[in-house]
């Protein structure tokens, strides 16, 4: 551990600012010039790369891993194991305008990303959407609509590429059907062309 880093349940460097009140989890890390607002709401054992800014009412799950460089805004929720690349963009208002401010909680639209989702670097996402869980958002993606659960998504707009597995390599589905060459878990597609894992 640095000797720049505060010991507390969790470890801040002393130039991260942290907004009281706000609740921080055991384990988490916050590093060089980070700022949390009041009321933001960080699990355990999170990182938090340099120059990342958390504001008000952000819920922030367990093990999530936030690079450098990334704003959440009032509006985003991160579950549990979720992966934020490096100067990837979040939005949190649909129709902004400088001369029409729009500043108050009813304005924002939420953008929910699910359990064990990966946000690549500098991809875009617009508020109101919803990544689901385990889905990868590949670098540069400028995501407009919903991800699937486990789909591989990139572009601009982002399109459903391929799917996932909950471990990261991506499935070679045969027919409705997917094993992972890594871990072993098995994939079931159906004729929506969702995919769900099936139980070990």
């Amino acid at each position: 551990m640095s000797a720049a880093m505060e010991r507390r349940v969790y470890d801040a460097h002393e130039t991260a600012v942290v907004d009281e009140p706000s609740s921080i989890g055991t384990g988490t890390r916050i590093w060089h010039f980070c700022h949390i607002m009041a009321h933001a709401v960080i699990g355990e054992r999170c990182s938090l790369g340099q120059n990342v800014f958390v504001a008000a009412r952000v819920r922030v799950g367990n093990n999530v891993k936030i690079q450098n460089n990334v704003s959440l805004y009032e509006g985003v929720v991160l579950e549990d194991d979720v992966f934020c690349g490096p100067s990837m963009v979040f939005t949190n208002v649909v129709t902004p305008r400088s001369a029409v401010p729009r500043n108050r909680p009813q304005d924002y639209a939420p953008t929910i990303v699910k359990r064990g989702a990966t946000i690549g670097a500098n991809a875009t996402i617009v508020c109101g959407t919803t990544i689901g869980e385990f889905g990868f958002v590949g670098a540069g993606a400028v995501v407009t609509r919903d991800v699937p659960p486990y789909a591989i998504v990139y572009g601009n707009p982002a399109r459903v590429r391929g799917y996932a597995c909950s471990c990261g390599v991506r499935l070679a589905f045969s027919g409705a059907s997917a094993t992972c060459d890594e871990c072993g878990l098995r994939y079931e597609r159906s004729e929506r062309g969702t995919v769900e894992a099936l139980a070990p």
